[in-house]
């Protein structure tokens, strides 16, 4: 079954805990189809409000690559994880990854992928293949670039050292730290919140800030502009302006 490497469980606040805890003997492919299936299956429910990434303290999304791959096989492996991390990144809720252990190789690129990151501060993060000869191949070399900088990024993944959470949170690459086994839950209620806010607008908000990420900034800002414009069309905005004048909490639709 393509969800036996990747579970999710619903909450009744419409959030949803997408469960990724991998397994070492689990081809890279099977984990990625795992998460494939899971994610589009969460893109497509309204009622789900967000999701949130976990894994045991023993490591997120663990596995292994086939040693005894070709160039091809690998080209294609690659082309699929990359494609995989895209639907994750546009899954059209907000997405938080909380991280209580070991994240390295592919569990980092699925982290990366989401919007965030918090962490326990046993955790550790890093991308270790290049003592098999190999390089991140989901995008996670170009996301972390743009997270921590070009030179850290290379510093990472040339050496294939893990960094602990407290340097992980000094570069920006987490957002929060929490003490050791109280990350899921307090990462629930972060995302508990922001789901009280308009998912109009995160969505638009989230599109704007990856669009516009890695273009000029006069470029960028006309693509917020527009969509700021582009709020003003929808019910939530009417809703949130209604309810601010009328002194209650908005109720909003997503439309």
């Amino acid at each position: 079954m393509p969800e036996k490497y990747c579970t999710i469980q619903s909450k009744l606040n419409g959030i949803t805990i997408m469960t990724v805890p991998g397994n070492r003997n689990a081809s890279a492919k099977d984990i990625l189809e795992s998460i494939r299936h899971q994610a589009n299956a969460l893109s497509s429910k309204n009622e789900i409000m967000g999701v949130l990434l976990a894994g045991p303290a023993s490591g997120f999304c663990c596995c292994r690559i086939e040693d005894s791959a070709t160039t091809r096989d690998a080209a294609a492996l690659s082309a699929f994880g990359q494609q995989v991390m895209f639907l994750l990144e546009k899954i059209g809720k907000p997405c938080i990854a909380a991280i209580e252990g070991e994240c390295s190789g592919l569990g980092l690129e699925v982290a990366l992928a989401c919007d965030f990151i918090v962490a326990s501060r046993a955790a550790s993060f890093g991308f270790p293949g290049i003592a098999a000869g190999l390089i991140p191949f989901c995008g996670g070399s170009q996301r972390l670039a743009r997270l921590v900088g070009k030179s850290k990024t290379k510093e990472l993944i040339y050496s294939g050292n893990l960094i602990d959470a407290e340097e992980a949170h000094r570069i920006g690459l987490i957002n929060r730290l929490h003490a050791e086994g109280e990350t899921l839950a307090l990462a629930e209620e972060l995302l508990a919140h922001i789901c009280t806010r308009s998912p109009n607008a995160i969505r638009i908000g989230g599109e704007v800030v990856n669009a516009g990420y890695d273009i000029d900034l006069q470029t960028a800002c006309m693509l917020e502009r527009d969509a700021f414009a582009l709020c003003f069309s929808s019910f939530d905005q009417r809703e949130g302006m209604q309810a601010f004048l009328d002194k209650r909490t908005p109720q909003f639709k997503g439309e």
